[in-house]
């Protein structure tokens, strides 16, 4: 029961208000908020706990990263997105830099998989089961989004 309704909530959530959107439109979206979140973490101050929001947006980033590849034809990998998360004591302005270029990557990545014609892949996330590559984007959109309202 639990299961069916996790992939409830990923089709209302994540799959239907994209479904008809290009990737092209959603690398578009994810490349504007982007550049706002930038801008937002920019204006905050260096602290353990924004540290510790932003290395988590670039570690979900990261790990999403790799599961829309397999979109592209590399090898599923089931694991936790720990691995890609900078580390806790990596300094703010270097944090920043990093979250830059990682949303670049992932914008770059989603054309790329546009260009391929490699959006129809379904790819397993962990808790929200086969997501769309579409879907897949826009849960790592509102994903950063929603974590950075609990950066002060």
């Amino acid at each position: 029961m639990i299961e069916k309704l996790t992939h409830l909530g990923a089709w209302l959530f994540l799959e239907l208000p994209v479904v008809r959107r290009s990737v092209g439109s959603l690398a578009s979206q994810l490349e504007k908020s982007g550049r706002g979140l930038c801008e937002q973490y920019a204006k905050l101050a260096d602290s353990e706990w924004n540290r510790r929001v932003l290395s988590h947006v670039i570690g979900i980033e990261l790990w999403g990263q790799s599961r829309l590849r397999v979109a592209l034809g590399e090898p599923f990998v089931f694991e936790e997105y720990d691995g890609y998360r900078p580390p806790l004591d990596t300094e703010w302005p270097e944090l920043l830099a990093q979250f830059e270029v990682t949303r670049a990557e992932t914008v770059h990545l989603a054309r790329e998989l546009a260009a391929a014609g490699a959006v129809q892949t379904r790819i397993m996330h962990n808790q929200w089961g086969e997501l769309s590559v579409r879907a897949w984007l826009r849960y790592l959109d509102i994903h950063a989004n929603w974590e950075s309202q609990r950066a002060r």
